[in-house]
């Protein structure tokens, strides 16, 4: 995985899942990213209430289906919608450096030692602690964190991997296809899977 600097861009994103399966079903069926950029700007595919927001569904999107290798691809249209969403998650961990280690740091280490619920404060000793280690991330205000982590807490609902209860989120572990989990060793990405399944 490419790290990225350190960033808090996530809070004005969405986990848009129905947007990234348009474009890799776009992909799919033969078109180029570019020729998806024009359809983006000329029929507004995504059905986004300005132009501004399609061009950064767009940009976002297009930018984490990247992540991935085009292998992933056809993988995603064979999959369950349950994996398709674990798909959607890994890219947006591949793009994000920072909710990679959210999900590799805290997620994993619930599962490892057994414990199924994530609590806000879970969110808030991490950010405590990346603040310690970066310099960047000290510089973000607590509104900014605490936005950070809602973001964080709406993707990770919305892959299915977490769900709301009262006060806390229960963790749901994913059921991951051996086709991915053989995709995801393939390629390499051994640790994303041990981020999502709880292994050491």
């Amino acid at each position: 995985m490419e790290r990225k600097e350190y960033s808090a861009g996530m809070v004005k994103l969405s986990f848009w899942f129905s947007e990234f399966r348009k474009v890799i079903e776009l992909l799919s069926n033969g078109k180029t990213f570019t020729e998806i950029k024009t359809m983006n700007l000329e029929e507004n595919i995504f059905s986004a209430t300005t132009q501004a927001r399609s061009i950064q569904i767009f940009r976002t999107v297009s930018t984490r289906v990247r992540s991935l290798d085009k292998s992933f691809y056809t993988l995603f249209g064979q999959s369950d919608i349950a994996n398709k969403k674990v798909i959607a998650l890994i890219a947006v961990m591949q793009s994000d450096s920072l909710f990679f280690d959210f999900v590799y740091e805290v997620y994993r280490e619930k599962l490892i030692i057994g414990v199924d619920e994530l609590a806000d404060s879970d969110f808030g000793i991490f950010f405590k602690n990346k603040q310690l280690q970066s310099d960047k991330v000290a510089k973000w205000t607590d509104y900014t964190l605490k936005r950070l982590g809602n973001c964080y807490k709406t993707m990770l609902t919305e892959a299915g991997v977490i769900e709301r209860t009262t006060g806390n989120r229960k963790i749901l572990k994913p059921i991951i296809d051996k086709s991915l989990e053989n995709c995801l060793i393939a390629k390499g990405m051994e640790i994303t899977l041990h981020a999502l399944t709880g292994v050491r």
